[in-house]
């Protein structure tokens, strides 16, 4: 699983980018960014394999972006701009997407970007062997369905694991990212400290999502785009 960031200062171009990254099984989107110098603040927190970048933005330009990461993931640039296309490519960037673009276009980026890092295509992700992982706790090896997990809570280096029917959590130590790239597509990253499994969702609020009485979940401001364009895939009425 490539993990990508989408950065465009236009909001429609945005919700494009992001529809098109949702469309390829090897990519996952970590977060979109209307600015690069959101982007930045989100990198300091978050490493991705891959970024999509628009060139031409207030504040700081994609360039100039790119080149201010000690250490830049691979790019694939997005601009109206023929002219920048030479000075993107001496930036070692991967593609370079001519706006409007379309999603064949896309997809030859996305499959440079696979090759690239030596992606293999995954399987499909109702494959049986997607159905339950180990977790390792209190000396112990403990299978756990998938289908189960509630959510998952970041403890420092450690992971609270909550399952449906089980009061207490099943505590591990392991990288919440490294969780992430496990789960299917079922759950997403809504904060820096939790996953959730949007099927348990009970209801949403402004700025939380409430899985049942006494449990509330934050949504963090670099998830709350992402949260927001799920919803509306999954929305009836105004």
């Amino acid at each position: 699983m490539i993990r990508c960031l989408a950065i465009d200062d236009e909001p429609l171009a945005l919700r494009q980018l992001v529809a098109y990254i949702g469309k390829v099984p090897y990519l996952e989107l970590a977060a979109q960014c209307q600015s690069a110098l959101q982007a930045r603040d989100f990198l300091r927190q978050e490493p991705v394999d891959a970024v999509f970048c628009d060139i031409n933005m207030p504040d700081m330009d994609g360039m100039d972006f790119i080149k201010s990461l000690p250490s830049p993931p691979l790019v694939v640039f997005t601009t109206a701009y023929a002219e920048y296309a030479v000075e993107g490519f001496r930036v070692n960037a991967v593609d370079y997407l001519l706006k409007p673009f379309g999603l064949q276009d896309f997809l030859r980026a996305a499959e440079r970007l696979r090759e690239r890092l030596r992606i293999d295509t995954p399987a499909s992700e109702n494959s049986p062997a997607d159905d339950s992982l180990f977790l390792k706790t209190d000396h112990r090896i403990v299978k756990v369905s998938i289908g189960d997990i509630r959510y998952v809570e970041a403890m420092s280096e450690y992971l609270k694991v909550y399952l449906e029917g089980e009061p207490k959590p099943i505590v591990t130590l392991l990288p919440l990212k490294k969780m992430e790239e496990r789960l299917p597509a079922g759950f997403m990253r809504i904060h820096r400290s939790y996953i959730v499994n949007l099927d348990k969702i009970r209801e949403v609020g402004k700025s939380r999502i409430i899985m049942d009485r006494d449990t509330f979940l934050p949504i963090g401001d670099l998830y709350r785009e992402a949260f927001r364009q799920y919803l509306d895939t999954k929305f009836l009425g105004k």
